[in-house]
Formats: structure tokens, C-alpha cells, sequence
């Protein structure tokens, strides 16, 4: 049965990159659904108007439709093997209709977080800096450059720090997963249904945690056991 990989984690944890790594090596298309509003925006669809229509009047798009523009773009032949969702659910209400919606699919889903604590997030983020050259990423806690503020490289070029990677910008980034997402997780947690790996290892290592979480669920989905707590 094909599947909904579902990966979840703070700011920082790494979910692009095993979102990455997931898409080469599976094959699997990544779902984001900032991209599909984007997409969105130059369409002429009843579902594109129905957005609009509420972005325009500076209203929240409720779990409903969210869900209904999900549905229209997994319903695409390029998902029809399973795919990545990115940036949704948010909500225990968004994730019983994501059940909804991979039973209607047939599809299994895997909840998968990749755990970092908090304050070592805050340093991975606030301690970021970039070769304006090469594009080169060093960290003052964890990778520093040979001389501060400058790229090994390009000794020339001057370090530089992303302007939402400041430490006020980023404690209110963190502070945001934790509130919005806390009830989601407990969500999952209480009803056995997440999945954690260790994030703050190397991001192979990452990937080997949630490919053999993914292959024992195959197994267990083959000797006719349900991987879904529903």
C-alpha cells in the first residue's frame, strides 16, 4: 500500500533535509502547502477563487478547505505511489481529516518527529552564518570559520547572518511550533501513533532511523498488523 510520510519538527531540526533526501530516494513528491497556495494564487479554479476570497478579506483559511486543496493536489498522478507532506497538519483538528483523507486514498500514514531540543535549535539558528561568495554555511558554536566573520575560502568576504536568525526573531519562531504544535503532538503521542528519531545526529544517520521506522512498518503492514492506532 503506498503511503503519506508525515514529518514533523521545530525550526531548524532538519525536516527540509530529510524532506530532500526522502523525495531522491523514494521518489516521492514533497507536499507543501505554502507551495500549493502559491500554486494556487495563478489559477482560475472555483477553489483558487474560494481562497483568494479569504486571503483578500485577511481572514485564516479554515481546516476545511486546507484540506480540500490537499486533497486536489494529492489527487495528481505524481502521488498516486505516496508522498511528503510538508507544513501540514498543524492542528489535531487538521490531522483526524488527514485520516480521512488516507483512508479515502487508501494510503497509510507515518508520523514521523524529528526531536531537537530547543535550546540547542535556538543555537543551531542564532549561531548561523553564510560565505556571500560561495554561499558557504559555518556556525559559531558548532563550525566556526578558522577566523571570525570570515569564509576559509574567500578570506575576502565577510560572514553574514540571516535577518530571521536573530535570537529575538528566532526564540519567537521556536516559541510559535511549541504552542501551535504541542497539542498536535500530544495528539499523536496519546494515540500511538508518532514516531520520534534523534535529530541531533548527522543527517545519514537521521535518515537511517526513518527508513528502517518506514520499512518495519511495510513489514508489519505485510503479516496483516495496522500501523494506524484508528
Amino acid at each position: 500500500m503506498s503511503k503519506i510520510i508525515v514529518l514533523m519538527g521545530a525550526p531548524g531540526a532538519g525536516k527540509g533535509t530529510q524532506a530532500r533526501l526522502l523525495q531522491e530516494r523514494l521518489h516521492l513528491p514533497q507536499v507543501s502547502t505554502g507551495d500549493m497556495f502559491r500554486s494556487l494564487a495563478e489559477t482560475q479554479t472555483p477553489l483558487a477563487e474560494e481562497v483568494r476570497a479569504i486571503q483578500q478579506g485577511g481572514r485564516l483559511i479554515p481546516d476545511e478547505l486546507v484540506i480540500r486543496v490537499v486533497e486536489d493536489r494529492t489527487a495528481k498522478e505524481d502521488c498516486h505511489k505516496g508522498y511528503i507532506l510538508d507544513g501540514f497538519p498543524r492542528t489535531a483538528a487538521q490531522a483526524r481529516m488527514l485520516e480521512e483523507l488516507a483512508a479515502r486514498q487508501q494510503k497509510k500514514l507515518s508520523r514521523i518527529l524529528i526531536d531537537v531540543a530547543l535550546n540547542l535549535l535556538e543555537k543551531r539558528m542564532t549561531g548561523r552564518r553564510s560565505c556571500p561568495v560561495c554561499g558557504e554555511i559555518y556556525n559559531v558554536y558548532f563550525r566556526p570559520a578558522k577566523v571570525d566573520n570570515q569564509c576559509d575560502r574567500h578570506p575576502e568576504a565577510r560572514l553574514t547572518q540571516r535577518a530571521d536568525d536573530t535570537q529575538e526573531k528566532v526564540r519567537v519562531r521556536l516559541e510559535t511550533y511549541k504552542r501551535e504544535t504541542a497539542p498536535l503532538l500530544d495528539y499523536y503521542q496519546r494515540t500511538g501513533r508518532l514516531q520520534r528519531v534523534d535529530g541531533t545526529r548527522s543527517p545519514e544517520e537521521i535518515y537511517s532511523d526513518i527508513e528502517e521506522i518506514l520499512n518495519n512498518e511495510v513489514v508489519r503492514t505485510e503479516l496483516g498488523e495496522s500501523t494506524n492506532a484508528d
